[in-house]
């Protein structure tokens, strides 16, 4: 993907009709000089600024190369790359009542966002991404916008919301009327299926779960999408959803810079599962964590009302385990938790059976919480294999939780001739469905502004999320390019760990080794099995 973008300029006095982002190259500002950015292949030269601190000039070349004190703008494309006699008009926000008190109203052009911020005194600066916000020069007139908004993939928490403050968001900050609501996913755009939205119409969708737009998987025909794009007069396009409908979105942007189309496209990232790389957490994932609690709590009562009573809790998490980790550290009430990125064993000193005998023994009962991606191998040794993908192209998994289930049942009863009452629950389908609190209504309202700001300063073929809890425009292929998963080198796997007395598993070694494996067979079974909906 050619995400090649010139960088604004630091000049902040009146601007001519004419756009500042007119060339391949232009000047950041009087330290960094001429950036050409092609995503992330490109080469880091120092310079030395001012203040004769080294800085960089990024050099498009086949491979990124880092040096020592090197800044890296990490930029994303703008609507000036191809559109370049573009005109540029002040920003509304400049007449907003609610905006007067702000200090600073817009971001400046300089400001970026850190993907690091723990660094060792001699480290590189390293990465950093453009902050998102309004800026002083906008390349729409309000009255000529013609914006829509689709959601893709599964459902999540916070869905409304999002649809919700995008379009209060157009129509309060700049004074947009015409909003479409694409209904039943990518599909939607050659199916002719719309809905026109106003602040009215969507007032109180937030209270609401699941997306009054309808969505579903797969449907991605790039061509089809963007004439009917071109049709209809549409020039903002917002996307809400996961890694693949990002990819979707990427796609879309290509083809609209190939056809020279004044369209902006802005992806709002979903997944509950907090899986999304680069970004610090998805919305829907503090409400997820939050309702899994009310399922381990009745896991929780259940087992402890019985005697030798074992509790299972089936929990989202198809390659990351962020949900079960998370809610198991919440609750306090979990005494092991399985996760996709950790091995596990049944049988043997240090294996699972021999650990559920010990608790019974010592407390009577125990709560397990299991992420739905752990522990395919065995399942798949014991049942017939399926192979069948959704249509998004994800591989339909096996039911960790209920051959779990049987299993300890087995060895229980018949091996080692014990009572035991077994409570399996798998709330996965109320947990998505529900409306997101009053944390995530406060990110989502963030993220859509932070789409709406961007669309409206020209940035294109970008997604938007908090970097260390800045919110930044970040180029789609960096969202969409790995996923992120539980580190258990990492303290907050050991925190849990010191939660539940679990073992393990793994020594130190095989931890690494582990590590190491499965993230190169996530990467290989995300590139084979994870065509989603592009």
């Amino acid at each position: 993907m050619d995400h090649s973008i010139s960088s604004r300029s630091l000049s902040r006095s009146p601007s001519p009709s004419i756009s500042p982002f007119n060339s391949k190259r232009m000047i950041l500002n009087p330290v960094f000089h001429k950036f050409n950015f092609d995503s992330r292949n490109f080469e880091i030269k120092p310079l030395v600024s001012r203040q004769n601190r080294p800085v960089v000039v990024a050099v498009r070349s086949s491979n990124q190369k880092v040096h020592n004190d090197g800044f890296v703008l990490e930029d994303v494309p703008h609507l000036t790359n191809f559109l370049p006699d573009l005109p540029s008009y002040p920003n509304p926000l400049k007449k907003s009542q609610a905006y007067a008190v702000v200090k600073q109203t817009f971001v400046s052009p300089e400001d970026a966002v850190a993907q690091n911020i723990v660094i060792q005194k001699d480290s590189p600066r390293g990465v950093h991404f453009r902050r998102a916000g309004p800026r002083e020069k906008v390349y729409f007139k309000s009255d000529e916008v013609r914006a829509c908004i689709v959601t893709c993939g599964g459902l999540c928490p916070g869905i409304n919301t999002v649809i919700r403050e995008i379009v209060c968001g157009l129509s309060y900050m700049y004074g947009v009327d015409e909003i479409l609501g694409i209904e039943g996913g990518y599909r939607g755009f050659y199916s002719k299926n719309t809905l026109t939205l106003s602040p009215k119409v969507v007032n109180d969708i937030h209270k609401r779960g699941g997306t009054i737009l309808r969505t579903s998987r797969g449907g991605h025909d790039t061509n089809k999408i963007v004439d009917n794009i071109e049709d209809r007069g549409i020039n903002q396009v917002y996307i809400i959803g996961g890694d693949g409908t990002q990819k979707g979105a990427a796609l879309i942007y290509k083809e609209v810079e190939k056809r020279g189309l004044q369209v902006a496209v802005a992806g709002i990232p979903k997944t509950i599962d907090n899986d999304i790389a680069v970004i610090d957490k998805s919305f829907g994932f503090d409400t997820a964590v939050e309702e899994a609690q009310r399922a381990i709590n009745a896991a929780h009562v259940e087992v402890e009302s019985v005697e030798n009573g074992v509790g299972i809790v089936k929990l989202m998490g198809r390659y990351s385990g962020f949900i079960s980790m998370y809610a198991t550290l919440a609750s306090r009430d979990v005494d092991c938790c399985l996760i996709p990125e950790s091995p596990f064993y049944l049988e043997g000193p240090g294996g699972l059976f021999e650990f559920i005998e010990r608790q019974l023994k010592e407390n009577g009962h125990m709560v397990i919480v299991v992420a739905e991606g752990a522990g395919q191998e065995f399942v798949a040794q014991s049942m017939p294999a399926v192979d069948e993908k959704d249509a998004s192209g994800n591989r339909l998994l096996l039911d960790i939780g209920l051959w779990l289930t049987q299993k300890i049942k087995d060895r229980f009863t018949k091996v080692q001739k014990m009572t035991i009452n077994m409570k399996y629950i798998d709330p996965t389908y109320m947990i998505r469905a529900i409306p997101s609190n009053g944390s995530d209504n406060i990110y989502c309202t963030l993220l859509a502004h932070s789409a709406v700001h961007g669309a409206m300063a020209g940035f294109t073929g970008f997604t938007v999320g908090p970097v260390n809890s800045r919110h930044a425009y970040i180029p789609i292929a960096r969202v969409t390019e790995t996923q992120k998963t539980v580190k258990l080198t990492d303290r907050m796997w050991a925190r849990l760990l010191a939660s539940t007395n679990q073992p393990s598993f793994l020594n130190c070694s095989e931890v690494l080794h582990h590590q190491e494996k499965a993230g190169r067979k996530t990467t290989e079974v995300i590139n084979s099995e994870r065509t989603t909906s592009t």
